[in-house]
């Protein structure tokens, strides 16, 4: 596969970008919960949902979109919003509830929004797939030559939301592309106790359109699927269904005693590590040096740097915004 030298590029800053935010975020989270664990306390209180190791759907997806194509995704979404071109440093802050954030401290990390590069999320588990659906309708109306994405976990797949999505989309043809993330668990439900196929691909045949199924973790192979799929979808073909063997290296909340999970299942998924298998291609491929390479990591490093220093010394909001954009005059 002919992969252009500035979409690696891209690709692996972007990848290199989530592992260091989500690692940074890991350890930013506990600050003022320790020893014993305080959900309410510290710098970032709530919950927190860390999606390293599953960088590749994300950056393998999202290296094709436009801007004003529209992302919908999960409330495990900080490697969407940044392979979607999410402001850094105004997620942060808002993952921090401060007034400079995206949504002025309100949303919190579940609930991004960026009109700017048409992104969102909620914790709504399903939820993104009928809304993914409405953006490309609304796309289609209008006529304009733009593409939906909904990325959702393997647990989703078993929400009403997602036949009824996948059945509207199919029977209009929307330009909508649905991207399930298989990372082995639904909370600590593992895929085999929940699902009744092995593949959730294989339910595209049941709507007539294409299901796609990536049987491993990288952004290689999620990128060649989803360039067809959203070229499909772009020239008014309908929508595309794509599942990704992907994992999670975090449980699935900050917090996550993770007794479900085998004691070395972690340290085994990270000799495969996603990130270093694209750099392998990358230098194999003679169009990098090492220096190239560690030149985009560290600028990587220094957008994560500068987006956690930012959202630290912005200030919190006024209690006097407290019914601000709630309701409509």
């Amino acid at each position: 596969m002919n992969v252009p030298k500035s979409t690696l590029v891209q690709m692996y800053r972007d990848m290199v970008t989530i592992r260091v935010y989500e690692e940074t975020m890991a350890q930013v989270y506990l600050e003022g919960k320790q020893p014993v664990f305080n959900i309410a306390a510290g710098p970032v209180p709530g919950e927190m949902h860390l999606a390293a190791g599953q960088e590749p759907v994300a950056v393998g997806v999202c290296a094709h979109l436009r801007k004003d194509d529209a992302v919908v995704g999960t409330h495990r979404p900080h490697h969407f919003a940044i392979a979607k071109g999410v402001d850094l440093k105004k997620m942060t802050a808002e993952i921090f509830g401060k007034v400079t954030g995206l949504g002025r401290g309100k949303g919190g990390h579940m609930h991004l929004f960026d009109p700017e590069v048409h992104f969102s999320c909620s914790g709504i588990v399903g939820a993104c797939i009928p809304q993914a659906a409405g953006m490309a309708l609304a796309f289609k109306m209008r006529k304009e030559p733009r593409v939906a994405v909904a990325f959702f976990g393997e647990g989703a797949a078993n929400q009403g939301a997602f036949h009824e999505g996948l059945n509207l989309a199919a029977l209009w043809k929307l330009p909508v592309v649905f991207v399930v993330e298989d990372n082995g668990y639904a909370i600590s439900v593992p895929k085999h106790k929940s699902t009744a196929i092995a593949t959730n691909a294989d339910r595209a045949a049941a709507y007539g359109i294409p299901g796609v199924y990536v049987g491993e973790n990288d952004a290689l192979a999620v990128y060649e699927a989803a360039g067809e799929a959203i070229a499909r979808a772009r020239r008014g073909e309908g929508p595309t269904l794509i599942e990704v063997k992907t994992y999670r290296y975090f449980g699935h909340f900050q917090g996550d005693p993770e007794v479900y999970r085998p004691k070395d299942e972690v340290a085994r998924l990270r000799e495969d590590d996603p990130i270093q298998k694209l750099k392998n291609h990358m230098l194999q491929s003679g169009l990098f040096t090492e220096a190239e390479i560690a030149g985009l990591e560290a600028e990587a490093k220094q957008r994560v740097e500068e987006a956690f220093a930012f959202a630290r010394a912005s200030a919190y909001p006024d209690p006097s915004e407290a019914l601000m954009h709630v309701f409509v005059d």
